[in-house]
């Protein structure tokens, strides 16, 4: 597949308006749905990015399937879990979904940095000045293949006076701006997006998970001084690096909890169904005094379930710990190797379903630097119990993401939502015009 096309853009809230919105998390291991009531808010000094607070009205989720790594493999059985998660929501807010906002976490996520600067003869810049320059180094973000998610301005520079975070009214002869440019493989975007739309729903826009995550879990301080996320879910690891307020990384791997999952039932001659039960009450990372004396019941592959197989729960984290430490220490390589080491080693959080392993953040401690903790949805309220935890990040996150998408750039093209779709034509064009302007 050529070409390079753009994710499907939201309009920003309006700070004195409320909204009702639905947002959908399709991972490898469960697809949730939240519908939320968004009212407007003042600011605050610990989320200042919020300007509207969420009070969740429904929500709704189940199993995952025809998902793997991220990426859908099976159209039918993904619309068939899209469909129950939002149908539960539905029925519990009482509202009709007819768009949602979508996280992606499969097709490569990547990220692109590109710089762009523009003469201004010694004026002051105006908003004229930064719209040129910010369409001057977004007209480079198109790459083949590739679908852009998010165009996120990093940095302005007046002169030889870099790291300005907002230049309007400085004077000087010369404008720059730096951008982080999020992409992901054009066919995972569109595949996860038909999916979506044979649910009778429209995508209003996608988010990649680590970003989303990132929006729920961090505070601002956090992302000022610069923290990594890393959302371990169950088919892929994903990693979002923020400093000075934003997100200037983004990268994923293709080994997450399910593969933890998986060593269980090879070393245990256990059906995956058990393995996923064994590790949820008993699994942990790291070796206790205690887990030689304690006595766990295995269910061998062939075996009566009545007549289970005992043996020391030692055992079960001599296979989960090896696997815990390659997925950290693979993040921590491939930051490294990114040049993001610095920015990262300020702190950790983790989120993600497989991060609430028993004694993730400990061995997190041993093998990267700076301060750890777990990530939970911050700023929301009517979250149940049961997903009041990191699993539920990037979902919450989702809600948060139209406060702060306005930050965003993107030149206008020709290429719009309706082609990634097969829809591209009159109507199209239309569609397209209408969403932009409207």
């Amino acid at each position: 597949m050529s070409g390079y096309s753009v994710a499907p853009r939201i309009k920003p809230l309006s700070a004195r308006k409320s909204a009702i919105l639905c947002v959908l998390d399709v991972g490898t291991s469960k697809v949730a749905c939240l519908i939320a009531r968004l009212v407007p808010i003042e600011a605050s000094d610990v989320l200042r990015g919020r300007t509207h607070r969420c009070r969740i009205l429904g929500i709704g989720h189940q199993r995952s399937r025809g998902m793997k790594g991220g990426a859908v493999v099976d159209m039918d059985e993904a619309e068939q879990a899209i469909r129950h998660a939002v149908d539960a929501a539905e029925r519990m807010a009482g509202v009709q979904a007819e768009s949602v906002i979508v996280n992606i976490t499969g097709g490569r996520l990547t990220s692109h940095r590109y710089s762009a600067s523009i003469p201004i003869g010694g004026v002051s810049v105006g908003e004229y000045e930064i719209h040129r320059v910010l369409e001057a180094a977004a007209s480079r973000t198109a790459v083949e293949g590739r679908m852009v998610l998010h165009s996120l301005p990093t940095s302005f520079a007046v002169d030889d006076t870099s790291q300005i975070s907002d230049p309007k009214d400085m004077i000087g002869e010369e404008l720059s701006a730096g951008m982080h440019v999020v992409s992901s493989d054009i066919a995972a975007a569109r595949n996860l997006m038909l999916a979506v739309e044979r649910c009778h729903l429209d995508v209003e826009a996608m988010v990649a998970t680590p970003y989303a995550a990132g929006l729920a879990a961090l505070v601002d301080d956090e992302a000022d001084l610069g923290t990594t996320v890393i959302d371990l879910g169950g088919g892929t690891t994903s990693m979002a690096v923020f400093a000075g307020g934003r997100m200037v990384h983004i990268d994923a791997i293709a080994v997450g909890g399910n593969h933890i999952t998986m060593d269980i039932a090879r070393g245990l001659t256990m059906r995956l169904a058990d393995s996923e039960r064994l590790k949820t009450y008993y699994g942990s990372c790291i070796p206790s005094p205690s887990d030689e004396r304690e006595v766990i019941a295995v269910t061998h592959v062939g075996e009566d379930a009545d007549h289970p197989t005992h043996m020391p729960k030692s055992q079960l984290v001599r296979i989960i710990k090896p696997r815990v430490e390659e997925i950290l220490e693979l993040v921590r390589d491939r930051l490294a190797a990114a040049g993001f080491a610095a920015q990262a080693g300020h702190g950790v959080v983790l989120t993600g379903g497989a991060s609430q392993l028993t004694g993730l953040p400990e061995l997190a401690r041993r093998l990267m630097p700076g301060q750890i903790r777990l990530g939970r949805p911050l700023g929301v309220q009517g979250l149940p119990a049961s997903a009041d935890n990191p699993a539920f990040s990037a979902a919450v996150g989702m809600l948060v993401y139209p406060q702060v998408s306005g930050i965003e750039h993107f030149e206008p093209r020709a290429r719009g939502l309706m082609q990634m779709t097969g829809t591209d034509g009159y109507i199209g064009n239309v569609v397209n015009w209408l969403r932009k302007n409207f």
